[in-house]
């Protein structure tokens, strides 16, 4: 198995759609759909009817799945969109920004 370049928790920037520009922490990622739910970000809206349990209904809004590839990882450094390639460490395999080198594992 491949190792992860995005994780749960790391910042990350969106690339492309009507959140471009918008930064945020990944919640979820779900690699066999290829895709990430980043907080904040594409937000999708659900108007409820209300029922017996939520006898106000309304508007639900919850941030919905996006793909991978429209985010990268925002730089320790400078929170500017970067890749991530591999180092060994200390016998330790670490996630690596390319444009400033910081270690985004710590």
């Amino acid at each position: 198995m491949a190792a992860a370049k995005i994780k749960k928790g790391d910042q990350v920037v969106v690339l492309s759609g009507k959140d471009k520009g918008r930064t945020g922490t990944v919640m979820q990622v779900l690699p066999k759909a290829g895709k990430i739910v980043v907080d904040g970000v594409n937000v999708a809206a659900r108007h409820r009817k209300p029922t017996q349990m939520n006898p106000q209904g309304g508007i639900d809004r919850a941030p919905a799945p996006m793909a991978i590839s429209k985010v990268a990882v925002a730089d320790p450094k400078d929170g500017k969109p970067t890749r991530v390639r591999f180092e060994e460490r200390d016998g330790k395999k670490i996630r690596i920004a390319v444009k400033s080198g910081e270690a985004i594992d710590g």
